[in-house]
């Protein structure tokens, strides 16, 4: 790093403190630019870029209440409170789904079929009713929406649950645009059960091609 010799091992200790820093606060990324030698002989960082990681945020409270939800998106900070993976894009066609892998192949396929998604947004695999009817405002509050597509796949999510979520939300938000759901797994029966009982215009599919086209 072009330290002068007397300054190397006081240069060392200070990437030593770097390195513990990152695994103690669960950092992604450390970045100090530059770090120099002032005029009177000390090895200073002059500039530093740190990153954590989000899903420390439960071991590194700390750190995570000092963010300044100000200077975030109003529905990245309405997200984080329900504890929901939502990055906004572009598109026109709000997405609900539970796995980030499905998400993605959600996307993929609205992409084929000439769609355009308007987020990603990603339950979990123990969402609440609450936290559905907390997704749903936030892909609604995109005023950009026209439709919304749900493709979930219970295995530890319950299909029923997110019935449950998704005819509160079209009660509660009074949504009006088409609302397309594509249910697999865990209670799917007892789950189209509640959604024809509600008597909401909601689209069931069974295969998520269709629902795509839908």
């Amino acid at each position: 790093m072009g330290f002068p010799s007397n300054l190397v091992d006081e240069a060392a200790e200070n990437m030593i403190k770097l390195y513990n820093l990152f695994l103690k606060y669960d950092a992604t990324m450390i970045e100090i630019n530059p770090m120099v030698e002032d005029a009177s002989g000390v090895v200073m960082c002059m500039d530093a870029k740190i990153n954590f990681d989000s899903n420390s945020a439960y071991r590194q409270k700390k750190i995570f209440d000092m963010q300044d939800w100000t200077q975030e998106d109003e529905r990245d900070r309405d997200a984080a409170k329900a504890d929901l993976n939502y990055i906004g894009l572009d598109g026109n066609i709000g997405c609900l789904v539970n796995g980030a892998g499905l998400a993605m192949a959600t996307m993929d396929i609205i992409k084929l079929h000439g769609g355009t998604p308007a987020n990603f947004l990603d339950v979990g695999g123990g969402a609440t009713v609450q936290q559905v009817t907390e997704a749903f405002k936030l892909i609604t509050s995109d005023k950009k929406v026209l439709a919304i597509l749900v493709n979930i796949f219970g295995g530890i999510m319950r299909c029923d649950v997110i019935a449950q979520g998704i005819v509160m939300a079209v009660k509660d938000l009074d949504l009006k645009i088409p609302i397309v759901v594509r249910l697999q797994g865990t209670r799917v029966d007892d789950a189209k059960a509640l959604i024809t009982a509600s008597g909401l215009k909601i689209l069931a599919c069974d295969d998520l091609d269709e629902a795509a086209k839908m």
